[in-house]
C-alpha cells in the first residue's frame, strides 16, 4: 500500500471546484485522497495495509477527526467544570466520567459511519431526510449552544493569560487573530497539524496532576456511584454539566464533518473507530487529571468548597501547590480553549454550509467558499467581541450554564442520530444493530431522567435524595417497559418486511435494491435463514461496496404521528428545561 507521510499530494481531480460530485456527496472537495497531518492514502489505491507497520500508517494518516473532538471536549468549560467538581467534591464525581466513556463511544462511533458512508453533513442528513421543518428543530439549538460555547472559549483564553498578566484587551483579540489565521489557510492538512500540535501541549495535564500527590485508593473511591452532601439542585447542575461537557451535541456535527472533510470512506472506518478510541483515552485521561488535580491540591484548605471560575483555580493552585502548579494549569486552560474554539467554530459553519447548501471544506481557499469562511470569521469575531465586553459575573453565569445546557439538549440531537442510523435507504447495511439501539436509548433514556430530576429539584427544592432517587428509578422503570415494546415492534415490523421482500423478489423482475440487499442477509434464494456465518460474510461484502445514493433519489421516512407528537414533545419539555437551567445558573450567580 502506498503511503505517502511528507510529501503534499497533488490535488485530484474530483476535488477541484467544479468537478461533479458523486452519490450523495454535494461537495467535491470533499472527494479524493484521504490528507492528514502525518501522510496521504491515495484514493485509487486498491491494497489492503496487511502488516503491522502499514497498518500503524495507514492509522496515523487516518487519526484526526476522533482524536480532534474528544480533546475538543475538554475545552475551556470542560477544565472549569472538572476543576469545580474536584474543589467541591473531591474525587467523589469520579464516577461519572466512567459511565460517560461507553456513551462517548456509541455516539461517535454512529456519526463516523453516517460520515464515511454518505459523505455529507450532520445537517444535512437531517434536512434531506426529514425535511426543513425538523431540520431547523435539530440545528436551532446547535447554533445558540456553540455560539455561547464560543464566548466561553474566550473567555478561558483571557483567564488564562491574564493569570501572566496579559490584559484581556491583548490577549482575546490575539487569539482571535491566530484562529482566523489557522483555518483561512485554505489548507486541510497545515490545518490538522496546528491541531496536533495543540494536542501535544495538552500532555501538560499529567504532570500538573503530579503535583498535586494524588491517592490511588481516594481516586479509585470515586468510581462508585454516590451524591456527596446528598441530591440537591446543586449538584444535579454540576452532574449536567459534566455530561454536557463531556457529550455535547457539537461533537456529533463536528466529526462527522471532519470525516466527510477527511474524505474517509466505510473502507477506513475500522481505523476511524480506533482514532476514536485513542480520543477517548486521552479525553478521559485529561479530565480525571484535571479533578484530582483541583481535589488534591485544595483538600484540607480554605479553598476546598470555593469554586468561582477557572481563573480562581489558577490563583489558588499557585498559592496552596505553588508557582509552577498554577502555572501548569494556566496553560492547560488555554491550550483547551484554543482546541475548543477552533472545533466548535468549525462545527458551526460546517453546519451552514450544509444547511444552505454551499462549499463547507477546508481544502477550499476563501475565495473558492466564502461563505463557509466568512461564517468563520463572524463566529470567532462575535464570540471575542462578547468577552470583552463581558463583566466577570457575567462571565462566570455563561461559562457554568452552557455546560448544563448541552447536557439537557443532548437528547434532542441523540433522538436524531438515532432515526438516521436506521434509515436503512441511506446506510444501507451499516444500520445500527439491535444491540446498538437498545444502548443508545438508554443513553436517551438517562439523559431525560436527568433533566427531569433537575427540573423537579428546582421546582420543589425541598426533595430528599430519597424521593428523588424513587422518582429515577420509576423512570427507569418506565423506560425498560418502553424499551421492551419498542424492541418488539421492531422485530415484527422487520419479519414482516423480510415477508415482503421475499415476496417481491419473486413476484417482480426490479426489486427495490435497498430491500434485495438486506433480504440476501438474512436469508437464501429459496426462503430458508443464513446460519450467522453466512450472515456476517454477506455483511461484510455488501458494506464494502455500500455508498449512500444521491438523496434527492430516495423516499423520504414517514413520521408516523405518534412519533411526531413524541418529538414534539420531547422538544416542548426541553425549552422548558432549558429555562429551568438559566433561571437556576442564575440564582447561583446571584446568591
Amino acid at each position: 500500500m502506498a503511503f505517502h507521510p511528507t510529501a503534499p499530494p497533488p490535488a485530484p481531480a474530483p476535488a477541484r471546484p467544479g468537478a461533479t460530485p458523486q452519490g450523495a456527496v454535494a461537495d467535491s472537495a470533499h472527494l479524493g485522497d484521504i490528507v492528514g497531518a502525518l501522510g496521504t492514502i491515495r484514493r485509487d489505491d486498491p491494497a489492503e495495509p496487511r502488516t503491522r507497520r502499514q497498518r500503524l500508517k495507514a492509522l496515523l494518516v487516518v487519526m484526526g477527526p476522533g482524536l480532534i473532538v474528544m480533546v475538543g471536549d475538554n475545552d475551556a468549560g470542560g477544565v472549569a467544570t472538572y476543576a469545580q467538581a474536584g474543589q467541591n467534591y473531591g474525587m467523589k464525581l469520579l464516577w461519572t466520567l466512567a459511565l460517560l466513556v461507553p456513551v462517548l463511544y456509541v455516539n461517535q462511533e454512529m456519526v463516523i459511519r453516517l460520515g464515511a458512508v454518505t459523505g455529507v453533513g450532520h445537517a444535512r442528513l437531517i434536512f434531506q431526510r426529514f425535511g426543513r421543518f425538523w431540520g431547523m428543530f435539530s440545528v436551532a439549538d446547535l447554533f445558540l449552544v456553540n455560539a455561547l460555547t464560543l464566548v466561553t472559549e474566550f473567555i478561558g483564553v483571557s483567564q488564562a493569560l491574564d493569570h501572566f498578566g496579559v490584559p484581556r484587551t491583548v490577549s482575546v483579540p490575539l487569539a482571535a487573530v491566530l484562529l482566523l489565521a489557522v483555518v483561512a489557510g485554505g489548507s486541510f492538512r497545515r490545518w490538522e497539524r496546528f491541531l496536533f500540535a495543540l494536542i501535544a501541549l495538552n500532555a501538560i495535564v499529567l504532570p500538573m496532576a503530579l503535583l498535586a500527590h494524588p491517592r490511588a485508593d481516594e481516586s479509585a473511591a470515586g468510581l462508585l456511584p454516590q451524591f456527596p452532601g446528598g441530591l440537591d439542585s446543586t449538584l444535579l447542575l454540576v452532574i449536567v454539566a459534566i455530561v454536557g461537557t463531556t457529550v455535547a451535541p457539537w461533537q456529533l456535527f463536528f466529526q462527522q464533518s471532519n470525516v466527510v472533510d477527511k474524505r474517509i470512506t466505510p473502507r477506513w472506518i475500522r481505523y476511524a473507530r480506533a482514532d476514536l478510541r485513542i480520543g477517548i483515552a486521552v479525553v478521559t485521561g485529561g479530565a480525571v487529571a484535571v479533578m484530582a488535580t483541583a481535589a488534591f491540591a485544595f483538600e484540607g484548605t480554605d479553598a476546598a468548597g470555593a469554586f468561582t471560575d477557572a481563573q480562581g483555580v489558577a490563583e489558588a493552585l499557585t498559592r496552596h501547590g505553588g508557582h509552577t502548579l498554577g502555572t501548569l494549569f494556566a496553560l492547560a486552560l488555554l491550550d483547551a480553549s484554543l482546541i475548543g474554539a477552533n472545533a466548535v467554530g468549525l462545527a458551526t459553519t460546517y453546519t451552514l454550509g450544509d444547511t444552505f447548501g454551499r462549499r463547507h471544506s477546508l481544502h477550499w481557499r476563501p475565495r473558492q467558499a466564502p461563505l463557509f469562511y466568512a461564517g468563520y470569521a463572524v463566529l470567532i469575531a462575535l464570540g471575542a467581541a462578547v468577552c470583552l465586553l463581558a463583566d466577570d459575573h457575567l462571565q462566570g453565569l455563561i461559562t457554568q450554564g452552557v455546560q448544563a445546557l448541552a447536557g439537557v439538549l443532548l437528547p434532542s440531537a441523540t433522538v436524531f442520530l438515532l432515526l438516521l442510523c436506521n434509515d436503512r435507504p441511506v446506510l444501507g447495511p451499516w444500520v445500527n444493530t439491535t444491540r446498538q439501539n437498545v444502548t443508545a436509548g438508554v443513553i436517551v433514556w438517562v439523559l431525560v431522567l436527568l433533566s427531569l430530576t433537575l427540573t423537579a429539584e428546582t421546582f420543589h427544592p425541598g426533595l430528599t435524595t430519597a424521593q428523588l432517587a424513587l422518582g429515577f428509578a420509576a423512570g427507569a422503570l418506565i423506560g425498560l417497559v418502553g424499551g421492551v415494546l419498542i424492541i418488539l415492534h421492531t422485530q415484527y415490523t422487520e419479519q414482516s418486511a423480510r415477508i415482503e421482500a421475499f415476496v417481491t423478489r419473486h413476484s417482480k423482475p426490479a426489486p427495490d435494491p435497498t430491500g434485495e440487499t438486506w433480504l440476501m442477509q438474512v436469508q437464501h434464494p429459496d426462503g430458508s435463514p443464513l446460519t450467522r456465518t453466512q450472515r456476517r460474510a454477506h455483511l461484510e461484502h455488501d458494506r464494502t461496496h455500500w455508498r449512500t445514493p444521491a438523496l434527492d433519489t430516495l423516499p423520504r421516512p414517514q413520521f408516523s404521528a405518534l412519533r411526531k407528537a413524541g418529538l414534539l414533545t420531547l422538544r416542548g419539555y426541553l425549552l422548558l428545561a432549558v429555562a429551568l437551567v438559566a433561571v437556576k445558573t442564575v440564582q447561583l450567580y446571584t446568591g
